[in-house]
């Protein structure tokens, strides 16, 4: 029943990413970018709001914001429909930049929400500046940086606007610098930041999608609506192993320094609080692709098997210690995420701020999570004696209680919908 290899990835995700340098010419932030197949350094943007939605799915939760991003900042576009939205509140405000398009009209309301944006301790960027135009100049005074678009401004009239923007405490990125000589008039200007193709194009960042689905992601959405209990969010989850995934991942994006290490789904969700797994089911719901058959299935079935039989083999070992049976479901269906992503474990995992046992079993087959996760494997491979010596250690586990929950634990995997995901 062993399905640990991966079969072709057939749902790429792709992640545009350009440098920002200082006056040093140090990377110190990357400019986020939505990209598609066969798109190269060009997209066609149809929808502003569903293309940053994706931007984030993409940095935050299925690349990871440590890959991406690094130490750097994360510069995002944001249109008035984004800047709108709750999306805005799953965005940590210590590593994020909202570069505000040029398409966005600054209405009383608008410069409202900007503004309570700014109480929240969001970071603000003025996008593809040109001139000063008197009824926008109030938007001025809430952005760290005014992004200055090279391309669309007559050379001479530069360092007059560089003049006029000094009466303000902001910095200035020059943006779209083409040429050496381009970059030394906006140096001697004084910009204090610098991107475009002089530097370099964007790079594509690639992975791949592991896309839950959308009855799924509604699910657990009216779950969270109706106020349900963590308990029953946590059995919900525990259908959809990618979910769980990404869960985990998204918590180590906008909770950095966390005190304590996540040892369950049930902490996790407690972390992440209910509006921002809210926010986080939502946005998962924009960046849903309807095509395709979702693949993998058999794969999340095995993980889900896994996780539920260690999760009972716990019951009769530490039958009071319900956090310990947490951290078996835990270890079982992480145990497959190399096949499933297609990388290997200990850099997937090095993304996920796990308790100690948990990382221990998955990583080195280590303690009592480690043995357990070792006797199902064996099952797995139909090494039946293999099994039952391993189980020698444990007199709590026949052989036949044992065969029992595998029953139980294929049982419950069998309930998963098809549709969950790949």
């Amino acid at each position: 029943m062993t399905v640990e290899t991966l079969e072709a990835d057939a749902n790429p995700i792709f992640l545009g990413r350009q440098p920002i340098l200082d006056r040093n010419q140090h990377i110190v932030a990357y400019e986020l970018l939505f990209r598609t197949a066969g798109g190269g350094n060009a997209a066609i943007i149809e929808d502003h709001f569903t293309a940053t939605a994706e931007v984030v799915v993409r940095a935050f939760v299925e690349l990871g914001l440590a890959h991406v991003l690094g130490d750097c900042l994360g510069y995002i576009n944001a249109d008035e429909q984004f800047l709108n939205s709750d999306l805005v509140d799953l965005l940590p405000t210590d590593r994020v930049v909202l570069e505000i398009l040029e398409t966005v009209e600054f209405t009383p309301s608008m410069m409202a929400r900007i503004r309570e944006l700014r109480r929240k301790g969001l970071r603000l960027a003025l996008d593809d500046f040109t001139r000063l135009q008197a009824e926008n100049n109030p938007i001025i005074d809430l952005v760290e940086v005014v992004k200055v678009d090279l391309l669309a401004l007559d050379p001479g009239k530069l360092p007059s606007l560089v003049g006029e923007l000094r009466h303000w405490p902001i910095k200035l990125l020059a943006e779209k610098i083409d040429d050496g000589e381009q970059f030394q008039a906006c140096f001697k200007l004084g910009f204090e930041f610098f991107q475009g193709y002089y530097f370099a194009k964007p790079t594509i960042l690639v992975g791949r999608r592991i896309d839950p689905a959308r009855a799924g992601v509604l699910r657990l959405i009216n779950l969270v609506a109706s106020d349900s209990e963590i308990g029953q969010l946590e059995r919900e989850f525990k259908r959809y192993p990618n979910l769980t995934y990404n869960l985990l991942r998204l918590v180590n994006s906008v909770a950095f320094g966390l005190p304590a290490k996540i040892d369950s789904l049930r902490h996790a969700i407690a972390i992440l609080g209910r509006r921002q797994l809210q926010r986080w089911l939502q946005l998962l719901l924009f960046t849903q692709r309807a095509e395709g058959a979702p693949p993998g299935q058999p794969l999340l079935t095995l993980a889900a098997t896994r996780g539920k039989a260690l999760e009972l083999m716990m019951e009769p070992i530490a039958p009071s210690n319900r956090a310990q049976g947490d951290q078996a479901f835990m270890v079982g269906v992480l145990s497959l995420l190399d096949a499933l992503f297609g990388a290997p474990l200990p850099e997937l995992l090095a993304e996920l701020n796990l308790a100690d046992p948990v990382r221990a079993a998955l990583l080195n087959g280590e303690g009592l999570l480690g043995r357990l996760l070792a006797i199902v494997r064996a099952y797995e491979r139909n090494q039946f004696g293999e099994v039952a010596v391993l189980l020698g250690e444990f007199p709590q586990l026949s052989l036949a209680r044992f065969n029992q929950i595998q029953l139980r634990a294929l049982g419950w995997a069998s309930e998963i919908p098809p549709s969950n995901g790949g």
